[in-house]
């Protein structure tokens, strides 16, 4: 294979949720980006179900800036540039990936909770096959650790997560 000197992304979308993998995601985005300056646009979506208006302000606007300033307190500590964005949306992964192609991203990070079935099959949801298929670039997807037996009671669902219920429902 070639070797290139092109940098391996200049531009990337970091798909938040809120959940378990987060922080792991904007670690590993910002030391991938550090090296050669890469912009980085943490996004955080807000999933709206069919019985609200997109344009109905149902986003949990200080969980949605918790989420972002966090974000962007990693970034800092890396010495790294993040910009963070709310945005409302129908569907997760149509968002994010309509995101990365409207900024020009070149990748898309993804956190992916561990998480299982009843049955134990492996769970992706939704999310994650949709922006595998779809991306206009790289996708960067960051599973978290396998749980505990213990920490797998108290874990719970987040909206990346097939079956899980949009913040507007809840």
């Amino acid at each position: 294979m070639p070797e290139s000197n092109a940098p391996p992304f200049t531009r990337a979308v970091v798909g938040l949720n809120g959940g378990p993998t987060d922080d792991l995601v904007v670690q590993i985005a910002c030391q991938l980006a550090k090296p050669t300056n890469a912009e980085l646009i943490a996004v955080h979506v807000v999933e709206v179900d069919w019985t609200h208006e997109l344009s109905d302000d149902v986003a949990g606007r200080e969980e949605a800036a918790t989420i972002l300033d966090r974000a962007e307190a990693i970034a800092d500590r890396h010495k790294v540039k993040l910009q963070g964005e709310l945005l409302q949306a129908r569907d997760v992964g149509a968002a994010l990936v309509d995101e990365a192609v409207e900024l020009g991203a070149d990748a898309l990070f993804l956190g992916l909770p561990y998480r299982k079935r009843f049955g134990g099959d492996f769970a992706l949801g939704t999310t994650l096959p949709y922006v595998l298929q779809n991306a206009p670039g790289q996708v960067h997807v960051v599973r978290e650790a396998v749980a505990t037996s213990e920490q797998r009671g108290t874990q719970e669902v987040h909206p990346y997560e097939a079956g899980a219920t949009s913040r507007a429902e809840r």
